[in-house]
């Protein structure tokens, strides 16, 4: 569907040239959620203004449906943008027009007519919720509400891919959710492929299919976001895995632990149906030593169970290394170290 390849992007400032973008190669799969996740300058949002030619790449080509998009003329530019929804973090909408103005703006520009215009806004309100405030301003809406309005503006021409740039960073937690809900139904009932930005894991981690993290204008790492949230390679996805979730208790609770006699710790991390069994009771019972949950909790990501536990084993020096070499082979299992605490 797009795919960039061995695409950069070079801005000079004065004397010095920025490189935004790294010769970055990736390819988005019709119909899929793809989440590009990095802190700020990383250059997530060069990256997509490249799928529209917002910015020309200084090297590489952009394919959408297997067409260079920097080959087009001027005109098959701009009907190629009218297949290309954006969404905005801080909506973009127009103040001096009504909620159903601003749904009607591109229609108009695309040549509907009055009937058909009309038509097309009442069911877009209708598909995001805002039925009763087709007269009302941009000012008179909560924020949530201003990004229901920009995401049926950006589905009034009917799209086939929905460019999402921050779309939810200027929103609380709960309306978050909501926004992050009727993209995935954007998604399942039209189609529509998704290309979001953010620098929240939790975004990536509630809807998207997979994700490429960005660093200094690279693709550092990139997969389903099961196997890159179970198993990061990069020290800047492992930052991204851990501000949603705790994956180590407290330097306190651990040193409280050892005072009191505890072991070294071991993470041991269960995926997909193994997280069902009761792989820790049956091996430690085999080898006749006990194990003490520390931490940790099992959980749903993209509908696959994933147990992340912290725990301490108790009993024969070496059969609890057997028990260890045994694990090994079900579950990835490895030792805390002091100094990670």
């Amino acid at each position: 569907m797009i795919e960039f390849k061995n695409v950069s992007k070079t801005f000079r400032l004065g004397k010095r040239e920025v490189h935004a973008v790294k010769d970055v190669s990736l390819k988005i799969k019709e119909g899929e959620i793809f989440g590009i996740i990095g802190f700020s300058g990383a250059g997530k949002s060069t990256l997509l203004r490249l799928v529209n030619m917002l910015e020309r790449p200084s090297a590489g080509s952009v394919f959408i449906q297997n067409i260079d998009v920097k080959s087009l003329t001027s005109k098959q530019l701009r009907a190629r943008r009218r297949n290309i929804g954006m969404i905005f973090q801080n909506f973009n909408l127009f103040h001096s027009r009504t909620v159903g103005g601003n749904i009607a703006y591109p229609l108009k520009l695309a040549g509907l007519s009055k009937n058909e215009i009309t038509k097309r806004v009442t069911e877009l309100l209708s598909f995001v919720g805002l039925s009763d405030k087709e007269k009302d301003y941009p000012s008179q809406l909560s924020g949530g509400q201003k990004q229901r309005v920009g995401i049926a503006r950006a589905l009034a021409t009917s799209p086939d891919i929905l460019i999402c740039d921050e779309a939810t960073s200027a929103l609380d937690p709960e309306t978050t959710a909501e926004i992050l809900r009727l993209l995935k139904k954007v998604n399942k009932e039209f189609g529509i492929t998704i290309l979001l930005i953010t620098h929240e894991m939790h975004v990536i981690q509630s809807i998207c299919d997979r994700v490429a993290v960005m660093e200094n204008g690279e693709v550092i790492e990139s997969g389903d976001v099961f196997d890159v949230f179970t198993d990061p390679q990069h020290l800047t996805s492992q930052r991204f895995i851990r501000s949603v979730q705790q994956d180590l208790p407290s330097p306190q609770i651990l040193e409280d632990w050892r005072s009191r006699g505890g072991n070294g710790f071991y993470r041991v991390i269960f995926k997909g149906d193994v997280t069902n069994k009761a792989i820790l009771s049956q091996i430690t019972q085999k080898h006749r030593i006990h194990f003490n949950i520390v931490y940790g909790s099992i959980r749903e990501l993209q509908e696959r169970l994933f147990g992340d536990l912290i725990v301490s084993f108790e009993g024969d020096t070496v059969a609890i290394q057997s028990a260890i070499n045994e694990l090994e082979t079900i579950v990835d299992i490895q030792e805390v170290a002091k100094h990670e605490s």
